[in-house]
């Protein structure tokens, strides 16, 4: 039987099933798919939901609901986990690490799928609630296109809720211990692309080119003042460079030169602000190199923000698996990730919370999100399904 932390309050049966929902956890591990192709993993968890009694629908293509109603309560809720895995080269060595080169779940999708299954087992079994419970399984969260693409097919029309909650394993917190708050939480994230164009010509006669490389090099530079002198230093920005280029050999001044960029805050106004600014620096950089410059900037997801009713519900169920002394708050800027679970809690009050995977220096389980190091901790899966049994048994009383 897995191991876990002292004075957790556990259901028997949620400890007992621990290792065989780990091994359907590392079987979506073995397996990775990425995007919305998701259509293994899919078929897996239509599969048991539908052998526990649940009504199962399509939503979005590769989504999927699960709907149990019990009893004539007319409350609903939304308990969703993310099935996507990473483009990324898998280096744990573990027994059940990723079969496919260059896919590895590298973010615990894995886990948060097989930890709403532990808990879709055991309320089927258990029945301790009265309305309806709506598990949804979302493809692409890595693409941030999964939820838009299940709210587009109908999700809250289809199947009403009157709340919706999500939580991510995290690497660093001690296994045992969550991060459940209201308001914002983490940063909103946008894509940039920039396009220098100059004139190409002959290294050695750089006078007779124009050299869109010089702009885009000092663009990089000046875009890092946006944040430490146009931020009011209370507020959370970041501007990340993750791709630069230009050329295609050494003696060769290329025509055309290609940045970009990923943008996250934590606050609507900032959001703005970090366009506009990003906007007039590129366009005076340009300006200043004589090169024109054309720039892209992709919208893609808001920061989380969690209504206060909902996180309050979700605290007191997780403390009552964990303990009152183990859910912590964070400042929003403490993390900058982002999560297209924000499209959801604009639709709808829900939360989205954390709970520990391990500390660093734990063999895989401490290492950070996105690494090729990392493994989601088995050990979490029925602390997970206990708070979403918690959870769901509390919201539909």
């Amino acid at each position: 039987m897995i191991q876990l932390p002292e004075n957790l309050n556990i259901p028997a049966a949620l400890h007992e099933a621990a290792q065989r929902f780990a091994q359907v956890r590392q079987r979506i591990h073995a397996r990775p798919e990425l995007g919305a192709e998701v259509g293994n993993t899919s078929e897996l968890v239509a599969g048991l939901l539908k052998q526990w009694g649940y009504s199962v629908h399509a939503v979005g293509g590769r989504g999927l609901v699960g709907q149990l109603k019990v009893g004539d309560g007319t409350r609903g809720i939304g308990l969703r986990a993310d099935m996507d895995a990473l483009p990324l080269q898998e280096r744990t060595g573990l027994p059940y690490a990723s079969e496919i080169p260059g896919r590895m779940h590298a973010c615990g999708h894995d886990g948060h799928t097989a930890t709403l299954l532990a808990a879709a087992e055991y309320l089927a079994s258990t029945r301790n609630f009265t309305g309806t419970l709506n598990l949804i399984f979302q493809p692409d969260e890595e693409g941030l296109t999964g939820a838009l693409a299940m709210m587009a097919d109908g999700l809250f029309e289809r199947f009403p809720c009157d709340g919706v909650y999500a939580f991510h394993n995290a690497p660093g917190l001690p296994l045992g211990a969550a991060v459940v708050q209201d308001g914002p939480l983490g940063g909103s994230s946008d894509r940039v692309t920039v396009t220098f164009r100059g004139r190409g010509g002959h290294g050695a006669m750089p006078d007779l080119a124009v050299d869109p490389t010089l702009a885009m090099s000092a663009t990089v530079l000046a875009l890092q003042g946006i944040v430490s002198r146009n931020v009011a230093p209370v507020d959370a920005a970041v501007i990340s460079v993750g791709e630069m280029h230009a050329g295609t050999t050494y003696n060769i001044i290329p025509e055309t030169a290609t940045l970009r960029l990923s943008v996250r805050a934590t606050r609507p106004e900032v959001r703005e602000l970090l366009e506009r600014r990003i906007r007039e620096v590129i366009a005076h950089q340009a300006a200043s190199y004589g090169v024109q410059a054309e720039v892209g900037y992709e919208r893609m997801v808001p920061a989380i923000r969690n209504s206060a009713r909902e996180a309050g519900i979700a605290r007191d169920a997780v403390a009552s698996v964990v303990g009152s002394e183990r859910v912590i708050r964070v400042p929003p800027s403490s993390q900058m990730g982002s999560e297209d679970f924000a499209w959801m809690l604009e639709k709808m009050p829900g939360c989205y919370f954390a709970l520990g995977n391990g500390m660093a220096g734990q063999a895989w389980v401490g290492c950070s999100l996105h690494n090729d190091g990392y493994d989601f901790n088995d050990r979490l899966i029925p602390i997970g399904a206990a708070c979403w049994v918690a959870l769901a048994e509390q919201y539909l009383r």
